[in-house]
């Protein structure tokens, strides 16, 4: 006996690459018969009867074409193809149909319910070949297709996911550099952030919101409001922290926030090369240069007025406020949320759109709610 460590090297056994054929009859002479022919070229599967069918082209490594006889007991073909091109793990696969049946009606029926093509019996050798090699042809680029599209799909939800990272980052960094101008206030943006969520997403239905209250634009709105005091970075602290009244010309350098803020933004957006990654900016920008507009044109920088103040400013300025009102802050106590709410609408029509003061009345509740839950480590 030969020792098998004298054998030499072990070659394994190529891969079979060659296409799958599934070929589904109730009759076994038909079944050997096909077998037969296209067994020199694909791998062959074959299946007795629907349930069997169904299972085999479920199952991995799955048939790259299917000929599917149409008179079978229990489930016939058409229901076969019906239930196959209903499910999206077999809807790809190719049908073929054999059928001793030639009339119109009967192929019509069967191209209705997804088969490509039809072969009748008693069947012709050469035909069956080249009907098979052409759908698997057919198919072999359908495939090439299909995985370019998936790689496509996959490549803009990463690009998506690469401009999202790329607005969040932005967002934090010059959100945390706020933030150290002004620590009284805690966590005021993340409240403020809420406020204009709740007031956005309660006035999309509204006609006069809708159409520009899409949700990629609540989206950008609810990223963009942490920006809105940016500009107090450049405010000296002898005024930002001033605990009594403001001269006027204190205030005068106060209000200056608007502007400054703004221009830093508009400085980031175009240091951002992907101009998606940077359209989100242009929300933050108009956030942080108009918060401070009221809606009879006495507010400030520019004295806008009733709808010329940008969408996004009108809510926060009822979100800044309601904020403020119930904060303790250095020059002032802060306000219970009765007051504040009936503060808020004493505004409507002069300080706030009289809209978003009635969506803000309804959601005054909430309002209490995100108070409550980002309230300051010291209280709100």
């Amino acid at each position: 006996m030969q020792n098998l460590a004298d054998a030499g090297p072990q070659t394994k056994p190529a891969v079979d690459t060659r296409p799958i054929v599934l070929v589904v009859d109730d009759t076994a002479d038909n079944l050997i018969v096909m077998s037969e022919l296209l067994a020199e070229t694909y791998r062959v599967k074959i299946a007795n009867g629907g349930e069997r069918a169904l299972r085999i082209a479920a199952a991995e490594p799955q048939p790259d074409l299917i000929l599917l006889d149409v008179m079978m007991p229990e489930i016939d073909g058409h229901e076969v193809c019906r239930r196959l091109k209903r499910d999206p793990a077999t809807r790809h696969i190719p049908v073929i149909f054999l059928t001793a049946r030639s009339g119109s009606d009967d192929e019509r029926l069967g191209l209705d319910l997804g088969a490509l093509d039809y072969i009748t019996k008693p069947i012709s050798p050469p035909v069956v070949l080249a009907r098979v090699r052409n759908h698997l042809q057919l198919k072999q680029l359908s495939d090439i297709m299909r995985d370019q599209n998936a790689y496509l799909e996959a490549e803009v939800r990463r690009r998506t996911e690469e401009v999202h990272s790329i607005q969040d980052i932005t967002i934090l960094a010059m959100t945390s550099l706020a933030e150290t101008r002004d620590n009284e206030t805690g966590n005021h943006i993340r409240r403020t952030q809420n406020y204009v969520r709740a007031l956005a997403e309660k006035l999309r239905d509204h006609p006069k919101f809708s159409a520009y209250l899409t949700v990629e634009t609540i989206e950008l709105l609810c990223k963009s409001a942490p920006l809105h005091d940016l500009g107090k970075i450049g405010i000296p602290d002898a005024i930002l922290l001033k605990p009594g009244k403001l001269t006027a010309e204190e205030f005068a350098v106060m209000k200056a926030h608007t502007t400054l803020g703004r221009d830093a933004i508009l400085v980031a957006e175009r240091r951002v090369a992907d101009a998606r990654g940077a359209s989100f900016l242009r929300f933050a920008s108009e956030i942080a240069y108009s918060h401070h507009e009221k809606w009879d044109g006495t507010g400030y920088p520019e004295g806008l007025a009733g709808d010329a103040i940008p969408v996004c400013a009108r809510l926060m300025a009822v979100a800044d406020v309601y904020d403020a009102l119930i904060c303790r802050r250095v020059y002032k106590e802060s306000f219970d949320h009765e007051r504040a709410v009936a503060l808020i609408l004493e505004g409507r029509g002069s300080h706030f759109d009289p809209d978003v003061a009635d969506c803000f009345e309804q959601l005054a509740p909430r309002f209490n709610e995100i108070a409550i839950e980002f309230a300051d480590e010291a209280g709100v």
